[in-house]
């Protein structure tokens, strides 16, 4: 293991949950191609539409998945919050055959349950959840329910729940596409985070050691802004700094100008874009501020062997996990323990 990578008595289940993520994401692999029938079978069901929700950080995922699968499927597909769903039905469904796909943790949000049952209630489609623990009420309340225990965590703050139901949901766009060979290729994960901790361990010290740093934003586009969003609230959630994502070309227009010497922009970059991706980032520079591509400085920016784009973006998630850590160390603070925080919300 890198000795440049910080282990605390404070933070050891948010370390041991951000380190264990190679193995969580083999386990939800084998139980996703368990249910391989029936997660293709979905697609026969000739819903109109998909929309992905969930609270805090399953609705940045949620914003991730719904991108992707239109992206992969060209079938529509939104994401709103769980309370969005709940508290304001007709400014969020259109009148279509909707599969709804609900994500949280826990499986006892109150938000995410009350959206759920409206939508039973209102007969809006069908209703396919995935969660992390099988006794918890939302893993009996779809017409499908996958379960992914691996993803179980003590900390408040996700980690690897957060990346193991992405996972999820990164398979279930890959077999609703019909790609096949994306999903077969899923399976290169496991070992391409293993090298992605190791070798972001260095940047991550680093950056989250920075007393320089006062101000971070997280920039990504298309499937990768949901991402960037989740690894801002992580910054603030475990650090408590200032941290704000923003699609790329967005920062252009009012957020650059709290750039100094003092920011710290992060990309989570494309392969389709990069070129104007890298020209936002090179303008941060040209303010005095300093930017950082993830992939490059977890080197995983060249084409790994077998892992499309839409594979490989996951591999974001443990780089800005491991800052956000680091910061939150440097700041002494806890990380499994963020302030005036719950690991569930319950209304």
């Amino acid at each position: 293991m890198n000795k440049a990578w910080s282990t605390n008595a404070n933070g050891v289940h948010t370390y041991n949950e951000i380190f264990s993520q190679p193995d969580a994401w083999n386990a939800a692999l084998t139980v996703l191609a368990e249910n391989l029938s029936d997660l293709r079978s979905i697609t026969q069901l000739h819903v109109d539409q998909v929309i992905f929700t969930g609270c805090g950080s399953t609705y940045y995922l949620a914003l991730a998945s719904a991108a992707l699968t239109q992206h992969m499927t060209g079938l529509p597909s939104r994401a709103f919050p769980a309370s969005e769903l709940w508290l304001y039905p007709r400014s969020s469904y259109v009148d279509r055959k909707t599969l709804l796909v609900t994500v949280s943790r826990s499986g006892e949000t109150t938000e995410t349950l009350r959206a759920c049952e409206s939508f039973l209630a209102d007969r809006r489609g069908v209703l396919l959840t995935l969660s992390c623990y099988n006794h918890m009420p939302l893993a009996k309340m779809g017409t499908l329910n996958i379960v992914l225990p691996s993803g179980q965590e003590q900390s408040v703050a996700q980690t690897r729940a957060f990346s193991t139901l992405y996972l999820g949901t990164v398979a279930l766009a890959s077999l609703w596409a019909g790609r096949m060979d994306l999903f077969n290729s899923l399976s290169l994960l496991p070992e391409a985070g293993r090298r992605v901790l190791n070798q972001a361990a260095t940047i991550a010290a680093e950056i989250g050691s920075d007393a320089a740093i006062d101000r971070f934003y997280w920039l990504g586009s298309g499937p990768r802004y949901g991402l960037a969003a989740e690894l801002s609230l992580k910054m603030k959630e475990m650090s408590l700094s200032h941290s704000e994502p923003f699609h790329f070309l967005e920062f252009r227009h009012g957020p650059k100008s709290m750039v100094t010497r003092s920011t710290c922009v992060l990309g989570l970059q494309s392969r389709g874009n990069a070129e104007h991706e890298e020209a936002v980032l090179n303008d941060v520079k040209a303010l005095g501020g300093s930017a950082v591509e993830l992939a490059q400085a977890a080197d995983f920016s060249n084409d790994l062997p077998g892992l499309d784009e839409a594979i490989r973006d996951v591999l974001y998630l443990p780089v800005g996990q491991m800052i956000a850590y680091e910061r939150s160390l440097f700041k002494g603070l806890n990380p499994d323990l963020p302030n005036n925080l719950d690991t569930v919300v319950k209304l």
